[in-house]
């Protein structure tokens, strides 16, 4: 298949390196003024990509979106022009609250959505290390992206484990709700995710895994409360050595994901008339953090 990413950081160069290694023809898109990008994941040899050219992106019979949430509509705007109605586009991040911007631009393409819990982090420009093998879930958003459930098994060749969801929505909650456990209490103290297992934060997790789950239910999604907490619990563990991108985020002076994990999460709530005590708090600490940055520039 002809494939664009679009936004070659550590996740998009992941499954590029990966596509590219399984015989894909594989091109990136990102803000670089480059033609050509060489990528290399671990101590792998390196691969030569086309960068930013429109040729590439025209052909392309999917379009996987690897930018942050709030990067989504920045990132793709410039580009549906030259977006072929044929593309299927799929978006891959954390957090909730970009596909009704996505099906509003492109009412005419498959239109997919994608979550995964495979790690990656950038050790260098162009190099990543692949941290935490996990599994990705994928499913299609309107009717033509619903049609496109062969794309799990080409996913599959390339970086297993790889499923498709005929209810994406499941997935995508299961994984916000791992994001709103981990990705703010990281962030906030400046600590490896297996940190969270500690007593001294494991209750504040707990309390926002309690909130998160009464969300879930008034959305009408089906899991019990025991269930949740394992399924956050597994990750903290499985991936106790890596850093959360939110709290990268923080620690580098960035904007984060917070508005499309816990502030989705909020904005949810509201609509059931719940209110969030812990995860509200969070919220506000993490914003008072981004603008402090904002204030330092």
């Amino acid at each position: 298949m002809n494939i664009t990413i679009v936004g070659p950081g550590a996740i998009g160069c992941l499954w590029a390196y990966h596509l590219a290694h399984h015989g894909h023809q594989v091109s990136l898109w990102g803000r670089e003024n480059l033609s050509k990008a060489s990528i290399q994941l671990d101590q792998n040899s390196p691969v030569s990509l086309a960068y930013n050219q429109v040729s590439e992106l025209q052909n392309a019979d999917l379009i996987i979106v690897t930018v942050k949430a709030w990067q989504v509509e920045e990132a793709l705007r410039p580009l549906v022009s030259h977006i072929h109605s044929d593309s299927m586009v799929m978006l891959m991040h954390n957090g909730m609250g970009t596909a009704s911007w996505l099906q509003q631009t492109l009412p005419n393409n498959p239109l997919l959505l994608a979550t995964t819990t495979h790690g990656a982090l950038r050790v260098a420009n162009h190099a990543f290390n692949h941290t935490g093998v996990g599994v990705t879930h994928l499913g299609g958003i309107n009717t033509s992206g619903k049609q496109c459930s062969f794309l799990a098994e080409v996913l599959q060749h390339s970086l297993p484990d790889v499923m498709w969801c005929e209810a994406i929505e499941q997935a995508l909650w299961n994984k916000l709700a791992i994001n709103c456990a981990i990705n703010p209490l990281t962030a906030k103290y400046s600590v490896p995710n297996g940190r969270l297992a500690d007593e001294e934060y494991y209750s504040q997790l707990c309390n926002v895994v309690k909130e998160v789950h009464l969300v879930m239910q008034a959305e009408g999604m089906c899991i019990d409360l025991a269930e949740l907490q394992t399924k956050v619990d597994d990750v903290v563990r499985l991936t106790a050595n890596n850093l959360s991108s939110m709290q990268q985020d923080i620690a580098h002076h960035r904007r984060s994901e917070i508005d499309f994990i816990t502030g989705y999460l909020l904005s949810r709530a509201r609509a059931h008339q719940l209110e969030l005590p812990y995860n509200q708090a969070l919220y506000n600490d993490i914003q008072r953090l981004e603008q402090t940055f904002e204030q330092e520039k």
